[in-house]
């Protein structure tokens, strides 16, 4: 670009946004005290620094007077003044760009993929650039029509992919924000050609860069070609590739994947025989492999860069992982600026980032992941994702730099310079965000909840979620993060462990309760913690003094004795009330009356990537109680809407839909919105979507210090979950809010099992036989009176949380200690479970108890698997309409007895009855707020359900009933779970009645068939299996289901495979037209020799059946269902779904012909009818 001669203010301006600034002073944990540079400072921070809480932050005179005198940075009078030689700006000629969407939620590949992709879109709609959206996962924002103007719900497939841009023709495509899965499309589309074919640009990032940075072996000349250092590594393709290279290189040994996410297929080795087993595995996985030398204990940094088309390269954040690596950074506590850096550290791997980035020719976004020596200047990099990536999301929320939204306007042509920062609103996109507050990330890993999972955590990512918290220290920000990632925690602390020191040194996902179990009781010093588990000094001695504070309190032991300075100075260490009340034997509403009498409440402050230099224009606010002031007025009395908080098993992206359009919904009826999250992952932290965010926890204490402040008029909690019903009846009991919809006394009716069901019994609807549990004996009476098996229902949960199936007296104590420890201040009940029945889904909204709409959705499993995990179909295909019509009549009932006004949903079971008679209709649940399914029905029905929710709330425009169940439709809808069984090591990929899934996807057509055919193959890295190869069978013979599976595939060619006799003869003995099933060698406890066997026969899909999940490892069933999630095999392992699936492949794979666009592949607006879903974004 050319630019013209500049006068001297321009010339400072463009200092100002300057891609290469000489120096930059970062901000320590005590955010008034900035790290020097170089000059000014030692070359490495001490191991402690000295913590003051300043009362004001020291500026000098001239910062004052530039602060106070010198006009901020203005985009429009930059642009204006000269700059650029208009016109020389090429935008890329573009009309309709197709964008590629990550799928199903995962492990690796979440939310963040969300609202990267809906940024994306939301960059091409301000272009006018129409978007084509190809994403299966109905869950999201992304996939609204607020955002994309065509959305279709298929495989993100070379062959479905390219049956839409048959259909769109598009002349753009953008893959840089679908996670690895758009990644790893663009490149074998290339390959194929299809690019070239169609006349398709590839929009951003080129694919030569993007296989340069994936193919571990290209990745590694292209820096040895800028003397970047890596480490030493060898790219392999088989197993003794492998061990041939890890003799040269020497044990241990990281072995990583290439085109995997997440650290998928990736390990340490000590041994040959650690790597052959690894190696092998891996191999299943990826088609290429990187064995490189350990560095396991240095620490790791990331680096997230942007670049233009002209050469214009930023670093926008810095982040340093808590734990060293060695854990995957997903997996790791990060905090963001970086804080152990010297000034010298930081812009050595600042100046390598941008020399890389810029070499390997990125257009957009990059992040770059780093081992740094933790006693030295040495480095290496350890990979480069040339992609939006999952620290991306973080970053963007940390230092309120919309990355994907500035690497999609990249991506059509734009340069940074010309780029307004759509949030700062004052500088232009070619800055990087200087912060005066820090960040710390912790994951959230849901392993407790899978039997045999190996619970440790390595190079490969577990962790299901993450929260992101702001504070002006570490201390503050650390203990706000630890609250958010479960409400069980309430900060630093500790727990107890068999083994103290292997958990320090082998660490699980508890690790960080093993570190505050040595500081807090253990008394272990800095310097032992530090040997176990090479943690920073900085770190561990920061969370000392956590430690000592926490003993300072217990030692006063009193409230009355506790003093206002010591108060204040808990606070300002992150401690909440109940923590200090915890501390000193009294209760959070003592400590929370006392604190506000002393005068100690939080200050609200804006996210300043200004770093207080220039005006920051944002709504991104968090508490502190490192302040004097607030930076903001509290004028607009609005409505706060709570956000469903970190995504966990049972609680995803899902719930942010509800949240998103509750505020959407709101707005467009002229109210103010206050949104209260504090995950980065979502769109609803999204700088625009309400007029104010609060980066904040979701706790009684934080959601009642926003009312207070914000004097706001009431509160949403109806849409976030299960976290706000937790806390509604105490917002309006005991604080006084003024809770919107249902009343929170209501709603204890619903959550509480005993008053539910006797409510239930009041309205005459019926339910299973049930009693509440006061002892071990008395639930043995009961079970041998309704029979086994029943049901263990704890309240207040989600997902199903120690719901337990017991099938026997053996069972009964250990399972009912489970559930009593999930929900000790509230029942437990025990039901009958009834066997064999079908499991239906109601989600309905109500006005004052009269029902508005409501929605029928029915499970193609038997009762007996969770519904968040169930496959369902909308509209119903096996419900008659006089089953419709009761099920309304139900609905109708339960709105009025509960007064429900908003979202409720009722899980409802079908027992036929075995005299002929109509069936039993049962009702097993209800939670009276949105559930998991809204975003699904809402989509498949045209009327988005949230929105009537809200009007009904606010009581505006409340519309009159109507029967969405009575419309005859000519579509049908399969939402299928997306499961991460390849990422739970040991874990029994087997379905119950807790919740094992972690997203969902759904896909439409002309019959269940041909939904479920496309939904399933939607699920991540699905390998249809092909006429002629081999499948597997296992499982219970009494299943009529497997010999019916034979049926239906016996004519396509496969052959067949059994692990024992007993399975071989039932199939052959059982099959309409007889088959052959040749029984295998199965070793049980030889994993290299099953890996061999697999091989061999070609096994390529595995039909697996049980009864039950298995009570060892070294059960068959176990072994065969575990390896098939190993090997990368498809498993069905459900009776009614894999009968489904032989069926669809039945009917489906005779039709596929070459160059044939099946009749599946058709837009979102097709079935529905039009564009739908207002409120707009």
């Amino acid at each position: 670009m050319a630019l013209k001669r500049l006068g001297g203010p321009s010339r400072r301006l463009l200092r100002q946004c300057s891609s290469m600034p000489t120096q930059r002073a970062f901000f320590s944990c005590a955010a008034a005290n900035p790290i020097l540079p170089l000059q000014y400072a030692s070359s490495k921070p001490s191991p402690v620094r000295t913590f003051k809480f300043p009362a004001t932050r020291a500026f000098t005179s001239s910062a004052i007077r530039l602060a106070t005198s010198q006009e901020p940075p203005n985009t429009k009078s930059y642009l204006a003044s000269g700059a650029f030689a208009s016109g020389e700006t090429q935008l890329v000629d573009v009309k309709r760009v197709l964008v590629i969407g990550s799928g199903g939620l995962s492990i690796g590949q979440a939310g963040e993929f969300d609202y990267s992709g809906s940024q994306a879109l939301k960059a091409l709609k301000e272009e006018g650039v129409t978007a084509v959206l190809i994403n299966p996962n109905i869950a999201t924002i992304q996939t609204d029509h607020k955002l994309a103007d065509e959305v279709y719900y298929l495989p993100v497939t070379p062959e479905y992919v390219e049956h839409v841009i048959q259909k769109e023709k598009p002349d753009g495509i953008m893959l840089a924000f679908g996670g690895q899965t758009a990644l790893n499309l663009g490149v074998q589309m290339q390959r194929m050609g299809i690019f070239e074919k169609h006349g398709v640009k590839v929009l951003g990032t080129s694919i030569k860069t993007l296989e340069t940075s994936e193919d571990r072996d290209l990745f590694a000349k292209a820096l040895k070609e800028i003397d970047i250092p890596i480490a030493e590594s060898t790219a392999v393709n088989t197993v003794d590739e492998a061990l041939e290279a890890a003799e040269s290189i020497g044990y241990p040994i990281i072995v990583r994947s290439a085109y995997a996410l997440g650290g998928l297929g990736s390990g340490f080795a000590n041994n040959p025989e650690e790597l052959h087993n690894l190696s092998a595995r891996s191999l299943s996985l990826s088609p290429q492999i990187l064995v490189e030398k350990s560095l396991k204990g240095w620490k790791e940094a990331e680096y997230e860069v942007v670049r233009d088309g002209n050469n214009n390269c930023i670093t926008v954040c810095n982040m340093e992982n808590f734990d060293p690596l060695g854990i995957h950074t997903g997996d790791s506590i990060v905090v963001a600026p970086s804080q152990t850096f010297s000034d010298e550290e930081y812009h050595m791997l600042r100046t390598a980032a941008i020399k890389i980035v810029r070499h390997l020719g990125v257009c957009g976004e990059c992040n770059v992941q780093y081992a740094l020596q933790p006693d030295g200047l040495d480095y290496r990099v350890i990979e480069v994702n040339a992609r939006l990536s999952r620290s991306s999301a973080l970053a963007s929320k940390a230092t309120a730099y919309p990355l994907a939204y500035i690497a999609a306007k990249i991506g059509l042509g734009y340069t940074l310079p010309e780029l307004p920062n759509a949030v700062t609103k004052t500088t232009t996109a070619n800055f990087e965000p200087s912060l005066d507050y820090i960040v710390t990330k912790i994951p959230r890993w849901d392993l407790k909840k899978f039997q045999h999972v190996d619970r440790h955590i390595g190079s490969a990512m577990r962790s299901v979620g993450e929260v992101m918290a702001i504070g002006r220290t570490f201390q503050e920000s650390i203990q706000k993060a630890i609250r958010q990632v479960d409400p069980k925690y309430n900060g630093v602390q500790g727990d107890k462990f068999d083994d103290l020191d292997e958990e320090l040194r082998n660490p699980t996902d508890r690790r960080w309760l093993a570190v505050g179990q040595a500081l807090i009781h253990e008394n272990y010093t800095v310097d032992q913690v530090h040997d176990l588990t090479k943690i920073d000094k900085w770190f561990l001695y920061k969370l000392m003094e956590i430690a000592d504070a926490q003993h300072e309190l217990e030692d006063i032991g009193s409230l009355f004795g506790l003093r206002k300075e010591l108060m204040l100075r808990a606070k300002q260490m992150g401690f909440s009330d109940i923590q200090i009340a915890q501390c000193v034997g009294a209760t959070e509403d003592q400590v929370r009356a006392r604190r506000k009498g002393m005068g100690v409440k939080p200050f609200v402050k804006k996210i300043d990537t200004l770093a207080a230099e220039f005006p920051a224009e944002t709504n991104y606010l968090y508490t502190t109680y490192n302040a004097t002031s607030h930076d903001i007025t509290f004028d607009d009395h609005g409505t706060i809407i709570l956000g469903s908080g970190v995504y966990r098993i049972g609680s995803s992206v899902e719930f942010d839909w509800c949240a998103v359009n509750a505020t959407l919904s709101l707005k467009a009826q002229g109210k103010k919105t206050v949104m209260i999250n504090y995950n980065p992952e979502t769109y609803s932290t999204d700088f625009d979507t309400a007029d104010r965010l609060y980066f904040e926890e979701l706790s009684y204490e934080r959601v009642m210090d926003i009312y207070e402040l914000e004097s706001a008029s009431n509160v949403v909690v109806s849409v976030g979950g299960q976290l706000p019903q937790n806390i509604a009846l105490r917002l309006q009991e005991t604080g006084k809010a003024k809770v919107l919809g249902t009343d929170p006394l209501d709603i204890d009716k619903a959550e509480d099992r005993q008053k539910f069901s006797q409510i239930l019994d009041s309205i005459d609807v019926d339910q299973p036989a049930w009693a509440e549990l006061k002892s071990v004996p008395e639930a043995e009476a009961f079970a041998d009176k309704v029979g086994y098996p029943v049901l263990v229902r704890p309240s207040y949960v989600l997902s199903g949380a120690a719901m337990n199936v017991i099938r026997s007296h053996g069972d009964l104590k250990e399972k009912l200690l489970s559930a009593s420890s999930v929900s000790p201040d509230h029942p437990v009940v025990i039901t009958k479970f009834i066997e064999g029945a079908q499991e239906i889904d109601v989600d309905a909204v109500g006005s004052a108890g009269e029902l508005l709409v409501h929605s029928v959705a029915e499970h193609i499993e038997n009762a007996g698997v969770h519904s968040g995990d169930a496959t369902l179909v909308l509209p119903p295909v096996n419900l008659d309409n006089r089953t419709m019509a009761r099920i309304k009549e139900i609905t109708q009932k339960v709105a009025k007895a509960w007064s429900i006004t908003g979202p409720f949903n009722m899980q409802i079971i079908k027992a036929d009855d075995p005299n002929g008679g109509q069936p039993a209709l049962k009702v097993i649940e209800c939670n009276l707020r949105a559930s998991r399914s809204f975003p699904f029905v809402s989509k498949v029905l045209g009327t988005n359900l949230i929105d009537i929710a809200m009007k009904a709330l606010a009581g505006v425009d409340v519309p009159k009933p109507v029967d969405l169940m009575a419309q005859k439709r000519d579509y049908v809808a399969t939402k299928v779970s997306q499961f991460s069984w390849g990422r739970l090591p040991g874990a029994d990929p087997f379905l119950g009645v807790e919740m094992a899934s972690t997203g969902e996807i759904a896909c439409f057509g002309k019959d269940l068939v041909e939904a479920y055919w496309t939904a399933l193959q939607s699920t991540m890295n699905f390998r249809l299996p092909l006429p002629g190869e081999g499948l597997l069978f296992g499982g219970d013979v009494s299943k009529p289901q497997l010999a019916g599976i034979v049926d239906y595939l016996q004519p396509l060619g496969y052959k067949f495979f059994a692990a024992n006799q007993e399975v071989a003869s039932h199939l052959e003995s059982s099959a309409k037209d007889g088959c052959t099933v040749t029984v295998v060698d199965f070793p049980i406890t030889d994993k290299r020799a099953l890996r061999e066997v697999f091989r061999e026969h070609n096994i390529r899909g595995v039909f697996n059946l049980a009864h039950a999940r298995a009570e060892t490892q070294l059960d068959q069933d176990y072994v065969m269902r575990r390896n098939a999630v190993d090997f990368g095999v498809p498993l069905f392992m459900e009776p009614q779904t894999a009968l489904l699936f032989a069926r669809c492949m039945s009917e489906k794979i005779p039709l596929k012909k070459e160059g044939v666009i099946p009749s599946e592949v058709r837009r979102w607006s097709d079935f529905s009818g039009g564009y739908v879903l207002g409120p707009m974004a």
